[in-house]
């Protein structure tokens, strides 16, 4: 049992560690940085793996709450490095004029964050999509088209700033 239980393991971080791997790799520009993710990801599997149904699913949304935590850590260095000062030589935008669209997603509610990042940046289906949130495919494409909408609206109001 414990033998077939490791080859199945095995055999999913094969197939899909790359895949995982490369899209947390395009969230958070850093290879390192996205191989631990991914690595965290398939620890925390390991550690459920009698539990869970999906394994997939769960790859990409816990790999998803990893960036998340990745982003906040960076945004609350980079505030600390405001607060000390020593970012004043740098001459940074001001956050408002910088229409990166990855600060705008982290900035989504959880709830239309999580659609878009396993839609768009990890290339699921809708219906994927909704088995692995436990949502309907209705709502997933309502939440789809209302970040979309945020998202719209933020960058018009960034680009006014700017101009």
């Amino acid at each position: 049992m414990k033998r077939s239980r490791e080859t199945a393991a095995s055999e999913l971080f094969v197939a899909l560690y790359p895949r995982l791997a490369g899209w947390c790799r395009r969230l958070v520009d850093d290879d390192e940085t996205a191989h631990e993710i991914a690595s965290e990801a398939f620890t925390r599997l390991w550690a459920r793996w009698t539990t869970v149904s999906e394994p997939r699913g769960f790859l990409y949304v816990t790999a998803a709450n990893l960036v998340r935590d990745h982003w906040r850590r960076l945004e609350r260095e980079r505030r600390a490095v405001r607060r000390a000062g020593t970012e004043a030589a740098l001459t940074p935008q001001p956050e408002q004029a910088d229409p990166s669209v990855r600060l705008l997603v982290q900035a989504l509610p959880e709830r239309l964050r999580v659609p878009i990042l396993l839609h768009y940046y990890a290339d699921m289906p809708i219906r994927e999509v909704s088995a692995l949130t436990g949502r309907k495919e209705g709502t997933i494409k309502a939440d789809l088209h209302t970040a979309r909408e945020l998202l719209r609206a933020h960058l018009r109001r960034s680009l006014d700033h700017s101009l």
